[in-house]
């Protein structure tokens, strides 16, 4: 389970996860629910969010990959919290067990820097704030663009993704040569310099035109951008994001034009 999903950047209401949690208590499962982006609510005055481990604690497992919130992409590391005692703490000696056979452990610098970041110092809260504020800006521009070209997309409340829904657009993606999720991966991941993949890579169908947009690429191509984009009171201002925000449009700007043409054929 995802509380704060990945591909959509959605939060389920806590009703909706208390259900899957009795179902899954029903038929005697564990739980493993991943909490990567949990610290990553766009607006969490307005989101409620509650995990399964709140509600069923002696069968959920919490994992959490710390370089999706917390630390950079070169410091990959991992958590995963178990239930305390009970039949976890054999999953528990399990797991490690493969970690150890793997050679699964983190060289000491990530290890170092992973237990800082658990600690939740003032600068890393701060940065992260920082960090999810900005994206949040980003995925309203980058759904924005897509809602205009006539495709659909659920208002992002977590993390650093859209989920954008093109099927309206079929008709014309097929004049491209689009003719599923697969295609419109290759399709967008062309037009955009960026990888978009595509629903069926989440386990949705394949069949469906959805895809998955991240925020980070538009922020820019190197340290100083991104820093520059985190510390700006208005980022999409910065002349790279606007750039980047600009070229992104364009792509669904030349969707939209097509579909106008379909419509009102000369």
């Amino acid at each position: 389970m995802s509380v704060a999903d990945d591909p959509t950047a959605t939060v389920p209401p806590p009703e909706v996860v208390l259900e899957a949690v009795e179902a899954a208590a029903g038929e005697g499962l564990h739980i493993v629910s991943d909490e990567t982006w949990r610290d990553t609510l766009h607006r969490p005055r307005e989101t409620v969010l509650v995990g399964p481990a709140e509600m069923a604690p002696e069968r959920v497992t919490v994992v959490c990959d710390l370089s999706g919130a917390f630390l950079p992409p070169a410091l990959p590391a991992a958590v995963a919290r178990f239930p305390a005692g009970g039949p976890a703490a054999a999953l528990r000696a399990r797991v490690l067990d493969v970690l150890t056979a793997l050679g699964a452990s983190p060289a000491a610098p990530v290890a170092a820097a992973a237990a800082y970041a658990l600690g939740e110092p003032d600068e890393i809260t701060a940065r992260l704030t920082a960090a999810t504020r900005l994206h949040a800006r980003v995925a309203v521009a980058l759904r924005q663009a897509v809602v205009a070209a006539g495709g659909f997309a659920r208002p992002p409340s977590a993390g650093r993704h859209l989920y954008a829904d093109l099927g309206p657009l079929r008709s014309e993606l097929a004049a491209r040569g689009v003719g599923d999720a697969q295609d419109l991966e290759d399709f967008l991941g062309d037009r955009l310099g960026m990888p978009a993949p595509g629903g069926h890579r989440f386990g949705d169908d394949i069949a469906a035109l959805r895809v998955r947009l991240s925020t980070g690429p538009l922020l820019g191509t190197d340290p100083g951008e991104r820093m520059a984009a985190l510390g700006a009171p208005d980022p999409l201002e910065l002349p790279h994001v606007e750039r980047a925000l600009t070229s992104f449009a364009a792509a669904f700007d030349d969707l939209r034009a097509e579909a106008q043409r379909w419509e009102h054929p000369r």
